[in-house]
């Protein structure tokens, strides 16, 4: 979702693909080091600062899993984790 809106934002593929690289290095790299992210209000939630995102994700014992993708030049009393 976020890469369609920026490549209908940009009109261009470019930037878009760059930050799927980018996100999929970051999770590649929880996937080793899944404690790296940020403690967030929520126990069992954590914040990993990519770029001007911020990536909240729960780590299972099977799986992490990516409740949201929040852009922080965004009001951050919008924020809400899903």
């Amino acid at each position: 979702m976020i890469l369609e809106f920026y490549t209908e934002r940009n009109k261009s593929k470019t930037y878009a693909k760059k930050l799927y690289a980018k996100f999929n290095k970051e999770l590649s790299l929880l996937q080793k080091q899944s404690e790296i992210g940020i403690k967030t209000e929520l126990d069992t939630v954590r914040g990993l600062i990519v770029d001007e995102f911020i990536l909240f994700y729960e780590v299972t014992s099977k799986m992490i899993i990516v409740h949201t993708l929040w852009d922080s030049r965004q009001n951050p009393a919008d924020r809400r984790i899903k």
